[in-house]
């Protein structure tokens, strides 16, 4: 809380500190917006492996057993389970990269599952939990909303959360009463998911999902698979636009 009566020396401090938060967060822009080699978006760190994609710690799948499309209990499958096509994402519900690729790829993605040419499944899990709470809070809402609601508000729910997702570099980020009114604009009832988004109900949920993920060498979002293989591209439209045209889009 600011405090009054420092004078000029205290504005002066203050403009300081403004400042050294303001370039530090515009170096925090330019490392999420770096590009090189096969890696988009790197954040934090650069990890050797297959690359295709890489932000908040470097997106990739370290190894070549990756999971199938629907073989994971900690996800969301959209579409026809014996669907042609098999598309797995990976994904932080803070992760900036992801939220691009998601409003590039949403619509028709969503369409051709409901045409029955590919399954989807979004395994959200925590990837960002070093920046703070809201990634698993955000997760295990997700993951709330799923179990009490169903796998189609749910799916309005994770589209809600990327059509409004906050930034990575906010100083503060959205609360619980926010999140339960997402759900509910989802089409979720309050009293069913409130209590659980609250309570961090599915907290464990959470912690298995980020677990499986690392166990199938994933460590950054988004992380594209389509049967099975990892997507490429040096920036993230060309991730997009790979994925969608493995999937005929």
């Amino acid at each position: 809380m600011a405090t009054k009566g420092n004078g000029g020396g205290g504005r002066g401090a203050s403009a300081k500190a403004a400042a050294v938060r303001a370039e530090q967060q515009r170096k925090e822009r330019r490392r999420v917006l770096v590009m090189g080699g096969v890696v988009v978006a790197v954040l934090v760190i650069i990890v050797g492996g297959a690359f295709f994609v890489a932000t908040s710690g470097g997106s990739q799948v370290d190894g070549e057993d990756v999971p199938a499309a629907a073989s994971s209990d900690y996800g969301l499958a959209v579409g026809e389970e014996d669907a042609p096509t098999q598309v797995v994402i990976y994904e932080d519900f803070l992760c900036p990269v992801c939220g691009a690729f998601e409003e590039q790829t949403n619509d028709d993605l969503t369409q051709a599952a409901a045409d029955g040419e590919v399954l989807v499944e979004y395994r959200p899990f925590e990837l960002l939990g070093r920046i703070g709470d809201y990634s698993k809070r955000a997760t295990n809402a997700f993951a709330v909303v799923l179990e009490e609601s169903g796998p189609e508000v749910a799916k309005a729910f994770h589209d809600e959360l990327y059509a409004d997702q906050p930034s990575e570099s906010a100083e503060e980020f959205p609360d619980d009463d926010w999140l339960v009114e997402k759900a509910v604009a989802a089409g979720a009832e309050e009293a069913e998911v409130r209590p659980g988004i609250e309570d961090l109900a599915m907290e464990d949920w959470v912690d298995s999902a980020t677990a499986e993920a690392e166990a199938a060498g994933v460590t950054g979002t988004p992380t594209v698979l389509v049967d099975g293989e990892p997507v490429g591209g040096q920036t993230i439209d060309e991730v997009a636009q790979n994925t969608l045209d493995a999937i005929g889009g």
